[in-house]
């Protein structure tokens, strides 16, 4: 399965697609590459995702995150 990189930005969170890469390591260069011609008050983002094809790729990064439950900031 390959690695997608996608930049991630604008008032709608569009995905749009920069590369895809075979191995890990090439992938992380890319993404890397990618994050450092970002402007930094931009808001956009340059993620990495493993996935067996650029449908699911995207079927994932375009669904929101769940927040993490439990005893985070809480003092016991």
């Amino acid at each position: 399965m390959p690695y997608f990189i996608y930049k991630i930005g604008g008032p709608f969170n569009l995905l749009e697609k920069q590369g895809q890469a075979d191995s890990f390591k090439e992938a992380k260069a890319l993404a890397n590459e990618l994050r450092r011609g970002l402007e930094p008050d931009s808001g956009d983002v340059v993620k990495m995702i493993f996935a067996e094809n650029e449908l699911a790729a995207e079927d994932v990064l375009s669904q929101p995150r769940e927040a993490e439950t439990g005893m985070i900031g809480d003092d016991y």
